[in-house]
């Protein structure tokens, strides 16, 4: 099947989305979480883990990697997609969200323009000043068995504008 059969042109009327990968980086019982900076429009000031846009010539994977090196000049193993969100913030495009996980020998980062990085101890995440959705995905997350499939999650907001995820053959949670 060719570019042009592909449908990608067939837009009126759909519902668009902007992909984009989350990583979470471990060494040892530590996760390294970026503390937002106080002048990002996303997430300012919160604890979120390593990511960003998914460019035109990249897989989700690649993309994964590339934030990861990007965002704290770790080289991480084991890269392995562990969710899938479709995030429907209420506009007419949403976010395909990508989730992973990535092990590193190293815990030396570097320094970047989008917030602070911090190794945080598994029993401390809680603790901390978390995007909304991290207290629920994170300990899902980090205890999959290394061959698990990815869990598909539909993200939305309600009336008072309260984050709704909704995890495939779960209830809303």
């Amino acid at each position: 099947m060719g570019a042009n059969e592909q449908g990608a042109d067939a837009t009126a009327g759909r519902w668009l989305v902007i992909p984009r990968t989350l990583c979470f980086v471990l060494n040892g019982d530590d996760i390294l979480l970026m503390k937002r900076g106080a002048h990002k429009r996303v997430f300012p000031n919160q604890y979120n883990g390593l990511g960003g846009h998914i460019e035109r010539d990249e897989d989700p994977f690649t993309s994964a990697r590339r934030e990861i090196l990007e965002e704290s000049g770790l080289d991480v193993r084991d890269v392995t997609l562990r969710a899938v969100y479709n995030i429907d913030t209420g506009e007419s495009t949403g976010i395909v969200l990508f989730v992973f996980t990535g092990i590193s020998s190293s815990r030396a980062v570097i320094a970047n323009d989008e917030g602070t990085l911090h190794w945080v101890p598994r029993d401390r995440l809680l603790s901390l000043d978390l995007v909304e959705d991290l207290p629920v995905i994170l300990p899902r997350v980090l205890t999959m068995a290394t061959d698990a499939p990815p869990v598909f999650v539909h993200v939305s907001y309600d009336e008072e504008d309260a984050i709704q995820m909704r995890f495939a053959g779960e209830s809303l949670l």
